[in-house]
């Protein structure tokens, strides 16, 4: 049996400090080490992008990433979109949910998290780099249609408000 390897990281916002072992990938991190079941685990290949998490402000398949590989990483999940004070939506979720881009749900986590990846870089994407960035993840339900048109409502949504 692997000797435990201690891992600290900050994940939405709180720290935390487990000793694990090496082979933990962070999506059974943070599923059971953390209870964070938003990050969904799917293929566990790399290929369908419902583990994705930002890692350090960047996307990251939780699948494929080791928990000791993000020792010392700032760790955004899906659940720390939401607004810890209120408890209000993220204004992507809020898209998500306005804009019927799920349905049942299990790919939405990982494309919520590109769409916060891809916003921040471009508040104003194409719709062409909107399916660039997406292209990653994979859905099984909707189509794709109402995904892109909510990742649009959000990009609107986040807009810096200009003074008049």
């Amino acid at each position: 049996m692997p000797n435990k390897q201690r891992v600290e990281v900050r994940v939405n916002g709180t720290r935390y400090v487990r000793e694990v072992e090496p082979r933990l990938t962070l999506a059974d991190f943070l599923r059971h080490e953390l209870n964070l079941g938003g990050t969904h685990v799917g293929c566990e290949h790399g290929i369908c992008g419902a583990c994705t998490v930002l890692v350090d402000e960047r996307s990251a398949r939780a699948c494929l990433t080791l928990a000791v590989q993000a020792d010392g990483c700032e760790i955004t999940t899906v659940e720390g979109l939401r607004d810890p004070s209120s408890g209000a939506l993220h204004p992507i979720q809020q898209a998500f949910v306005d804009g019927h881009g799920l349905q049942c749900g299990f790919c939405t986590p990982g494309f919520m998290m590109t769409t916060l990846e891809l916003l921040r870089g471009t508040p104003d994407p194409s719709e062409e780099q909107i399916k660039e960035a997406l292209g990653g993840n994979l859905c099984r339900c909707t189509g794709y249609q109402s995904i892109l048109d909510s990742v649009k409502l959000a990009a609107q949504r986040m807009k810096p408000s200009t003074p008049a």
